[in-house]
């Protein structure tokens, strides 16, 4: 038994003689209020689910719930250039204030607390996951509708962390149309199932490029294998992103707020729905 161990006591049916039962979720800040919590995952890096996170909440923003975003990928933390916010983060004696997009979406990143957004972040796995629990803890979220955490990738001590210390609502797998989609979504798809949270649906990143002369769509990694994929594991297929130029370029420029494109906007109303029932 010991062997198939989640250490996730509050989803355990077995009988452990070890120990006693006990929840490991975290307490949010006292001030805090947070209705919905969504994470964005993947089985491997690079297939842009920091984007996709991005764009999730800023379509669930214009819908007009008020959104909120935990960047849990410590080392790697792309959220705050994604949407322009630079600076430190404000707090007092009662917690951590996250900082504020034109928008009005509520970020909290490592990045936010460095003098150097280029300075990597060398810590350990336990000091990385207390960081984000820190997050959850000592951050005042003031009346969030849904806050999108935005996972490292792989099955390691972050998403570990996440799942375990804050009550995930659900999860959305962000995937790309290689042929190695089945092992991704495979990985991440399995860990939910371990951890007994939901998944929502996948989300594919590059899915094709547009010909600007004809508007031919253009498969640059070959033919997407994802609906296949989606009835295998019995999940919705929420998007298909294409490879988009001027999208690119507002991440860079940080204005991601900008997009014109509509790609995710049924997608967030799908979790809408889904959040709702559940």
């Amino acid at each position: 038994m010991a062997q198939e161990c989640t250490h996730n006591c509050s989803t355990c049916s077995s009988g452990c003689d070890s120990k006693e039962k006990k929840s490991l979720l975290e307490q949010p800040h006292a001030l805090s209020s947070v209705k919905h919590i969504i994470a964005v995952v993947s089985g491997k890096g690079g297939v842009g689910k920091s984007l996709v996170t991005s764009m999730l909440a800023v379509s669930m923003q214009r819908l007009g719930y008020k959104t909120a975003i935990l960047d849990a990928d410590v080392t790697g933390p792309s959220i705050p250039k994604a949407f322009g916010v630079k600076g430190g983060v404000d707090g007092d004696d009662n917690g951590m204030i996250p900082a504020t997009t034109t928008s009005g979406i509520d970020i909290m990143s490592v990045n936010l607390m460095l003098d150097d957004e280029t300075r990597p972040v060398v810590w350990r796995g336990p000091v990385i996951a207390g960081a984000v629990k820190q997050f959850w803890t000592n951050t005042i979220w003031n009346d969030i509708d849904y806050m999108f955490i935005d996972c490292p990738p792989g099955t390691g001590d972050v998403p570990l962390t996440v799942f375990q210390s804050i009550p995930v609502d659900g999860i959305v797998i962000v995937s790309s149309p290689q042929e190695l989609v089945s092992m991704i979504v495979a990985k991440a798809a399995n860990m939910a199932q371990m951890m007994n949270i939901p998944v929502y649906g996948l989300i594919e990143n590059m899915s094709y490029v547009e010909c600007p002369d004809c508007g031919k769509e253009i498969k640059v990694f070959g033919d997407s294998h994802i609906d296949q994929i989606a009835d295998k594991f019995g999940y919705d297929l929420l998007a298909q992103i294409p490879m988009d130029p001027k999208l690119s370029a507002l991440v860079d420029k940080g204005w991601i707020e900008m997009m014109e494109n509509n790609y995710l906007e049924n997608a967030a109303e799908v979790l809408v729905n889904r959040t709702a029932r559940d």
